[in-house]
């Protein structure tokens, strides 16, 4: 079923609209959750979360891509659920290390959001991410936005580990200077 008519589901608030979002995206749901939280269980929670946050926000949203605001909502809650549930907790887990990879890029997030409105700061960070050589930028992106291990970014990737971990850390810091650039506090 194509976007356009899953929306139309939504909109006319038909039932219907949950399993054809379930049919095509699920998978891609539960991949973006899965890595976050490395748990199926959490994962699949995560995506009838996701499921229902959508029901609740189309209407009044109209997604142009529903792919990418399934994505969106799945990455937010799969994050909000790592920090409740890591609270208490220290240290270790793959999404601990991607969030200390980043911080030097975009550190203290409450600073971030007090001195600067995040939907700037969220568009200069896509503006470098669309203009990086395609396979730094999918090496990228796959790390931080999909969470991927570099383990697996390797495989797919054909690289070495050294050289997957350092095009990432070589485009953290290129993306420190291009925020710093722009007046962004580092």
């Amino acid at each position: 079923m194509e976007d356009r008519e899953i929306i139309r589901l939504y909109w006319d608030r038909d039932e219907t609209a949950i399993k054809a979002t379930s049919d095509k995206y699920g998978h891609y749901c539960r991949a973006i959750a899965r890595n976050i939280l490395l748990s199926e269980e959490d994962a699949e929670e995560c995506v009838n979360d996701t499921y229902l946050r959508a029901w609740d926000s189309i209407p009044p949203h109209r997604p142009e891509r529903l792919g990418t605001y399934l994505g969106k909502i799945t990455r937010n809650l799969s994050f909000n659920r790592y920090k409740r549930d890591n609270a208490e907790k220290s240290g270790g887990g793959e999404m601990t290390l991607i969030l200390d990879e980043l911080a030097d890029c975009v550190s203290g997030a409450d600073d971030v959001e007090k001195a600067l409105d995040r939907r700037e700061l969220s568009m200069t960070v896509s503006s470098f991410v669309r203009d990086l050589p395609e396979r730094r930028r999918r090496i990228f992106v796959r790390r931080y936005w999909y969470a991927e291990p570099v383990s697996e970014i390797t495989k797919s990737s054909g690289m070495m580990p050294g050289a997957v971990s350092k095009t990432l850390g070589r485009t953290r810091k290129q993306l420190r200077k291009f925020l710093a650039e722009r007046g962004f506090e580092i």
